[in-house]
């Protein structure tokens, strides 16, 4: 019986082990929890002081303290940590709210997380500033964007906020239209910058808005979610003519505003607001270059009339969502003005520096450093910024452009009747029904 019971102890111990370790590889989520949330906290909690003193985050104590700890507490005066108000486990990780003392600032917890990133053993750590002197680290246990999925759970608490991608810290990163108006998306061939736009069309989809795209290449992008647009062109000439009509539907917004007194669409009665709109550039680039010289008076106009847009269709709920795999002054007349109005950035894998530069130089040095440092082997992977100085890696969940075709059929009842676009509504194919098997004439007995 002894034996029995030796030979179940030890079967049980070799499955569990076997488990935690098709757990860490399969169900990291799982794995975090039974192992690496305990060990990671205990290393926190033991180790913090000396970590935070070897990083160069420890400040010496004032006057006051050092004398009661010098004469009342009869110790050695050592300089002084961070306060540690609460710590919480995640799913993904560990969340520290740290006091600062006297001295230091968020900046310097920021420049020394990649010090406490391997002091800890996590896979990432971030930093964001709370309130005035507390931060909160949020530790990452494992790479949440190997295997990306956006939790169902969450619902974006806005009217024009679409989760797109997951941060490396767990959190959704949320494309919210009415903090960020416009945004610049750049990335080589196979860097993930389309699946990027599906998934964004595919939320988009699915809110009360009008969708404008803007596909010089044909459309071969665009032309899969004609049933939800309510204008598509293919060409620069149409694109030429589409961006005017924008400026005109503008000017006859602000005309409403100023009838009603406001200075916002969203302050205007809900029985008269007008529909957002998002403009979808697919590549700008094709908007700039011109093959002739009689072409360039046209580009010159497009790049003022998207400008315009940049500058004042905030106000009025017309947003621009510009993609394109390099912009910069190399382009022509106006890029650079085009390029300052758009505020939310979010960078792929790139061929060169200088394109990650033109993306994110102006947010921060450590962004172009990150986003210059995506793996080939990683699509999706992206940098995202706005003019904040904030940054974060992310990643898209992969969707195919059969599952965003459909949901734009899905919900092609929401695509909103904008009279001076009609005439460049893309024509959308009616499926054939399927033939019926039977013959449409049934044949009659012949009787004697």
């Amino acid at each position: 019986m002894a034996d029995l019971t030796t030979v179940l102890e030890a079967t049980a111990a070799l499955a569990g082990v076997v488990g935690l370790r098709y757990a860490k590889t399969h169900a990291p989520r799982v794995y975090w929890s039974l192992v690496g949330l305990p060990v990671t906290l205990g290393r926190f909690t033991w180790t913090f002081g000396t970590t935070m003193d070897v990083c160069g985050l420890t400040v010496q104590p004032s006057r006051l303290r050092a004398f009661m700890v010098r004469n009342v507490a009869r110790r050695e005066v050592r300089p002084v940590p961070p306060k540690v108000r609460r710590v919480r486990g995640t799913s993904t990780g560990l969340v520290a709210t740290l006091r600062l003392p006297a001295g230091l600032e968020p900046s310097d917890v920021a420049t020394a997380s990649e010090r406490l990133r391997h002091a800890w053993g996590v896979q990432s750590v971030t930093v964001a500033e709370t309130k005035p002197g507390v931060v909160q680290l949020r530790m990452t246990g494992y790479d949440v964007l190997r295997r990306v999925s956006l939790p169902r759970r969450h619902k974006p608490s806005g009217s024009l906020m679409v989760p797109v991608a997951l941060r490396e810290d767990g959190s959704v990163f949320v494309r919210d239209y009415r903090k960020v108006p416009h945004a610049l998306t750049l990335g080589a061939n196979q860097s993930g910058k389309s699946m990027y736009q599906r998934n964004l069309i595919a939320g988009l989809a699915k809110l009360p808005v009008g969708l404008i795209g803007i596909d010089c290449k044909r459309g071969v992008e665009h032309s899969a979610y004609a049933p939800r647009l309510s204008a598509l062109a293919t060409t620069p000439e149409d694109a030429s003519q589409v961006l005017d009509v924008l400026i005109e539907e503008m000017e006859s917004r602000f005309d409403l505003l100023s009838e009603h007194q406001v200075s916002d669409l969203w302050d205007l009665p809900e029985d008269v607001r007008p529909v957002p709109l998002v403009v979808l550039v697919d590549e700008v680039a094709e908007l700039f270059l011109t093959a002739a010289k009689k072409d360039e008076e046209r580009r010159d106009r497009m790049v003022m009339q998207m400008v315009r847009l940049g500058q004042m269709a905030r106000a009025i709920g017309i947003y621009l969502e510009v993609c394109g795999q390099r912009f910069g002054s190399e382009l022509g007349k106006g890029a650079t003005m085009l390029r300052a109005q758009l505020t939310g950035r979010v960078v792929h894998r790139v061929n060169d520096k200088q394109t990650a530069e033109m993306g994110l130089n102006d947010i921060s040095s450590e962004a172009v450093f990150a986003a210059t440092s995506i793996p080939p082997d990683r699509p999706g992977v992206a940098v995202a910024g706005d003019a904040s100085g904030g940054w974060s890696r992310i990643r898209t969940p992969e969707t195919t452009p059969t599952e965003a075709a459909e949901i734009c059929r899905e919900f092609a009842d929401l695509a909103p009747h904008i009279p001076a676009l009609a005439p460049y509504r893309p024509v959308v194919a009616i499926e054939p029904e399927p033939a019926d098997a039977s013959p449409l004439v049934k044949p009659r007995p012949v009787t004697e």
